[in-house]
């Protein structure tokens, strides 16, 4: 009897239960919240605000940038899934065709900057390598004119410094010897004939005027003439000396050895003053100016700086370096420079006035044309070709496609480019070197392809 009051009163209990349920579900009485606290109102505000549209999914495109689009999901020929394309989010302005959107918590992950486009003052400065070479204005050949033997050598070291006049080699010639009995002989003569007439004596005086000359002409010093005249005696050996205070950069007499007419024996180079001749680029030429100065840097000497002037700018172009050799002249105190040794150029360019700029990290350069991204807005960049102008270090001159004030991305720009079908938005610009295109210039997005029509598809 028990059992079956409980089974009763169960029944009952789960009818009442029921009944409620569909009472307050067909009422428009809100439900309350109960907590330990007592009931708590359910707030009006989540009750009030729709829910957030989300985007709609157009198509998806291949990840590496091509034309190819799927209505579905799946994977390009390198299993790279393909990227979904949405709609405009609702409140969006409308994009241009060649405009691109990338959403705002991608465009902080990526790290992208952005700075305005400025006006600066383009001073700089080339930098090339070069090498340091002897002033070929001062360097001196001895090289005998006649035929002889080396008999003796004051010199016979390479390197070794000499002054002005200092005596190098000692030569027999039998050409020489054989001029100066020549000139001794036409001497004495003009001496026996101061009684003849005047013609007599004019022709003697003529040869012995000749027979001098030849001397001249094979580089007898005039202190070794002055003695010839003198004592009227011919001497075995000549010796030669340094024509400038230098170093002996070359030297080929030996002693004994037979030298020929126009045989160089020695080498002498003043290094007093040098030539640094620096490869300038090609692209820099044109900012170079004879006149202007240079500051030279040498490995050996560190945070040391020599001061020089370019004099002259090659007329050649170097075709393995595309480069342009030019000249600088300096003095070398110290004979610290050393010929063949390497140097690092500055040339200082002045710029004139201002000009508009970005920083050379803003541009994106395809070889064809020159690219910028220009930021709109939030998440808003436009690509826009440019026109470019000189170069510094940091910054680089824009001449067309860009206005003062306007924010292009310096950093994650290639990021960009491979988040965003940026290809498409730059195929509205039309022609390599066009302007910027409008809307009306833009190339449409593809149409989806049929699901299974690309044959690479991944599955």
């Amino acid at each position: 009897m028990k059992t079956g009051a409980s089974l009763l009163v169960g029944g009952l209990a789960l009818a009442t239960a029921v009944g409620a349920g569909y009472w307050l579900g067909h009422s428009g009485a809100a439900p309350q919240a109960h907590s330990a606290a007592g009931p708590v109102a359910a707030p009006a505000s989540a009750a009030a605000e729709p829910a957030k549209k989300a985007p709609k999914l157009l198509y998806y495109r291949n990840p590496m940038g091509l034309s190819d689009t799927s209505p579905v999901p799946k994977k390009d020929s390198m299993g790279m899934d393909y990227i979904a394309v949405f709609d405009a989010e609702p409140g969006d302005e409308p994009l241009a065709a060649n405009q691109i959107k990338i959403s705002t918590d991608k465009v902080q992950k990526l790290g992208v900057r952005t700075e305005e486009a400025q006006l600066r003052s383009m001073d700089r400065s080339i930098r090339a390598a070069g090498r340091v070479e002897p002033d070929e204005r001062r360097i001196f050949m001895v090289a005998p004119k006649f035929e002889g033997y080396v008999e003796r050598l004051h010199v016979n070291v390479t390197g070794q410094p000499v002054g002005k006049g200092q005596a190098l080699f000692e030569v027999y010639s039998p050409e020489l010897v054989s001029a100066q009995r020549e000139y001794a002989i036409a001497a004495q003569g003009a001496l026996s004939l101061k009684g003849a007439d005047s013609h007599t004596q004019q022709a003697m005086a003529t040869l012995v005027e000749s027979s001098l000359q030849r001397l001249r002409n094979w580089d007898i010093s005039e202190e070794q003439l002055k003695a010839l005249v003198a004592s009227g005696q011919s001497k075995h050996t000549l010796t030669f000396r340094s024509p400038v205070s230098g170093i002996v950069t070359e030297k080929k007499a030996v002693q004994g050895m037979r030298f020929m007419p126009g045989e160089v024996l020695y080498q002498v180079s003043d290094l007093s003053a040098v030539w640094v001749v620096a490869d300038v680029f090609e692209q820099d030429i044109g900012l170079v100016k004879t006149g202007g100065k240079a500051r030279i840097s040498i490995n050996a000497y560190p945070g040391k700086t020599f001061e020089g002037t370019v004099t002259y700018v090659y007329p050649t172009l170097k075709a393995e370096t595309r480069t342009v050799p030019v000249r600088v002249e300096l003095a070398n105190p110290g004979l610290l420079l050393k010929p063949s040794m390497f140097a690092q150029v500055e040339l200082p360019v002045s710029a004139s006035g201002q000009v508009l700029t970005v920083p050379v990290s803003a541009v994106i350069d395809s070889g064809t044309r020159q690219i910028v991204l220009v930021q709109l807005g939030a998440g808003r960049f436009e690509p826009r070709a440019v026109k470019l102008g000189e170069r510094s270090d940091d910054f680089v001159v824009v001449r067309e496609g860009l206005q003062q004030g306007e924010r292009v991305v310096t950093a994650a720009n290639f990021l960009i480019d491979a988040e965003s079908n940026l290809k498409a938005a730059i195929a509205g610009f039309g022609p390599a070197g066009a302007a910027p295109a409008g809307p009306a210039m833009a190339v449409p997005p593809a149409p989806p392809k049929p699901a299974g029509s690309d044959p690479h598809a991944g599955h």
